[in-house]
């Protein structure tokens, strides 16, 4: 017979939920307003209060001191959709639960959204809200660093640490047991790598690299650095260090990129960083949670189909 922390850790009846358009509007009231009481999304007030009557459409709330009117979208990635507030809840959870990722494609079919072009904006700003936030403390401890090269066809090959290449390189930093930080990256420089490392881990930390020579001077300034020879067929270092964690979230990232994407240009390369860096450092949550995690993090951030590109 299962136990109660086997059925937790197979996620078993994390079914996607069939919201009404009410119920979903409560619930994102829910996960942006916990104290129940709405907040105003122009001047930031808590003095506010929720309009009444047959004429106000349903989630209207009106601010005492600014005066001006304001639902839980505004200032959303929701804000100014015509899709319904019950597509968006199961469009993130679609993509919080899917390992390697869902195609703008798959997510038409499975919510049966009139274009493509819909879909694809729509998992676009989802990705916006998976964005990782400035983080509280910087990594420390064992930090794994390691590099790899997904994404387009660019009209002219660049030169990295692969050779001549035409993708672009990707940087993923990952705290033993902890998070993880990814994204691309302009070259695999000792600058570049250097001005990478230095934003997210902290000095005290002991870097893990590979062998790649352009890491033993971006790692200097740090307590220690260990490397592992790849090239020579060492996956462990005699000291038991490796970059196996940091490759493992590669390995998810290149499936997602090629299995399910099959193209992503260098343009939007970022937004997928942020997609699987989001499902990697919730990995210990259920998928429900992981979910809630997303929809907390969808206020103040708007992206505009005309300028899908920004950071």
């Amino acid at each position: 017979m299962a136990t109660k922390g086997a059925q937790q850790r197979t996620q078993k009846g994390q079914s996607v939920i069939n919201f009404t358009e009410d119920q979903a509007r409560e619930y994102i009231e829910k996960m942006l307003w916990p104290n129940g009481e709405p907040v105003c999304r122009h001047c930031g007030s808590v003095n506010a209060y929720r309009m009444q009557g047959a004429s106000c459409r349903p989630g209207l709330c009106r601010c005492r001191d600014c005066k001006k009117q304001f639902t839980v979208t505004v200032g959303t990635i929701f804000e100014d959709s015509h899709l319904p507030l019950a597509t968006w809840v199961k469009a993130i959870h679609l993509m919080s639960s899917s390992k390697k990722g869902i195609s703008a494609l798959q997510l038409q079919r499975n919510l049966g959204l009139g274009s493509y072009r819909t879909a694809w904006f729509m998992a676009h700003r989802i990705r916006l809200a998976m964005k990782c936030e400035p983080m509280t403390g910087m990594l420390k401890d064992e930090v794994q660093v390691d590099e790899t090269f997904v994404g387009g066809k660019p009209r002219t090959a660049r030169r990295g640490k692969q050779g001549l290449t035409t993708k672009k390189p990707v940087i993923v930093m990952v705290e033993k047991d902890g998070k993880a930080v990814c994204h691309p990256i302009e070259s695999t420089s000792t600058k570049t790598l250097g001005a990478a490392m230095d934003t997210v881990i902290h000095p005290t930390a002991k870097i893990v690299t590979d062998e790649w020579p352009a890491y033993r001077r971006a790692a200097a300034k740090y307590a220690a650095h260990e490397t592992v020879c790849h090239s020579a067929d060492q996956y462990v270092n005699e000291r038991g260090f490796h970059t196996n964690t940091a490759e493992g979230f590669f390995s998810l990232l290149k499936r997602g990129v090629y299995g399910t994407f099959h193209h992503v240009s260098h343009e939007h390369l970022h937004r997928y960083c942020d997609e699987f860096a989001f499902r990697w450092n919730g990995r210990t949550l259920t998928d429900a949670d992981r979910r809630d995690a997303a929809l907390k993090q969808v206020e103040g951030k708007r992206l505009m189909y005309r300028k899908p590109t920004q950071p």
